[in-house]
């Protein structure tokens, strides 16, 4: 299987820099040391990291490890990480050999990482941000966010912070050094997707929420997103249960179609079981990665996983370079 790399060479603001303003979170007790670029003999380590500390990733991706196990001979060590800039740290100091990443650890890590494949939800490959407000907030417009307090997902999240930036500052808004420093027209609180729609609901000094789709898309009527994006009708995996929530939220905005989170391998790890690994991936079908029945936990939230590469997040690159970002050598 062919690798595809790729770097950008712009001039940019050092973004996750050694001032530790974001700064990274260490890998979770247990995780292996440094593994080196040779061979893998026969045990794998895979790095994950849940959008929502809730999750019990280790059990939700159960089914993907069975899988891959089931086709090549490899046992697959699983370590969860505390954050989107540990997995690209685990890639970058050889800590890992596959990790579930952010779509921006794809344009952060293109020199230390390769994309194994796109990860797929009912068919889309792609989803969106959104920004919401109460309906009672009298916010009409991202420009009326001035001078308030928004919620946004993890610094780091596409979905969460960094395409939600973007559309406020293109709405006119100073976004100043965010999300590595602090906006100027606004004030902006990090957390994850689900807790930034909790403060909204709950904390009435916030008056937005920024999040993946996932998050809020059930708390906004259909024809809110039939007035402002086709795109979301036509291609968003949460449409479909749009506006099914007791609680509703209005919507101010949808980002342009963002590629969904990729599996990613580490560039340099050299060995003939790699290609099989990901053979297995990219071939894995939806009841491949379903639980048995009767298990109660978080269910994969993909069903697929199609080939990629680095090509294939531009969109974030170009989000990336629009705020004046730089991802720092966090190695």
């Amino acid at each position: 299987m062919p690798r595809k790399t790729g770097g950008r060479s712009t001039t940019r603001r050092t973004f996750l820099g050694s001032s530790g303003v974001v700064g990274l979170t260490a890998l979770s007790a247990g995780c292996l040391g440094n593994l080196g670029a040779g061979d893998a003999d026969d045990e794998i380590t895979m790095i994950l990291n849940p959008a929502e500390s809730s999750v019990e990733i280790k059990s939700q991706y159960r089914p993907l490890i069975d899988h891959i196990e089931s086709e090549v001979d490899i046992s697959i060590e699983v370590d969860r990480a505390k954050s989107y800039t540990a997995t690209l740290q685990a890639l970058r100091s050889d800590r890992c050999h596959l990790a579930d990443t952010s779509p921006s650890a794809a344009v952060a890590g293109s020199e230390v990482g390769d994309i194994v494949g796109i990860r797929v939800q009912h068919g889309a490959a792609r989803y969106f941000s959104l920004i919401t407000t109460m309906p009672d907030s009298g916010i009409e417009e991202l420009s009326d966010l001035e001078g308030e307090t928004i919620a946004m997902g993890e610094r780091l999240s596409v979905s969460g912070a960094l395409a939600p930036m973007r559309m406020l500052k293109d709405a006119g808004l100073d976004t100043g050094t965010a999300p590595d420093g602090d906006p100027v027209d606004f004030t902006a609180r990090y957390a994850g997707h689900d807790k930034a729609r909790e403060h909204l609901f709950n904390d009435d000094e916030i008056v937005a929420a920024t999040t993946g789709a996932f998050a809020t898309a059930a708390h906004v009527p259909k024809e809110q997103f039939k007035q402002q994006s086709d795109d979301f009708v036509e291609i968003s995996a949460d449409y479909d249960n749009a506006g099914t929530a007791d609680e509703e939220l209005q919507l101010l905005a949808v980002s342009d179609p963002l590629p969904r989170a990729p599996i990613m391998a580490r560039s340099n790890w050299d060995d003939p079981i790699r290609d099989e690994i990901e053979t297995a991936i990219l071939e894995a079908e939806p009841e491949d990665l379903s639980h048995e029945e009767g298990y109660d936990g978080d269910e994969l939230w993909f069903s697929n996983v199609v080939e990629g590469s680095h090509e294939d997040y531009e969109p974030i690159a170009e989000i990336i370079d629009e705020l004046g970002l730089e991802f720092a050598d966090i190695s």
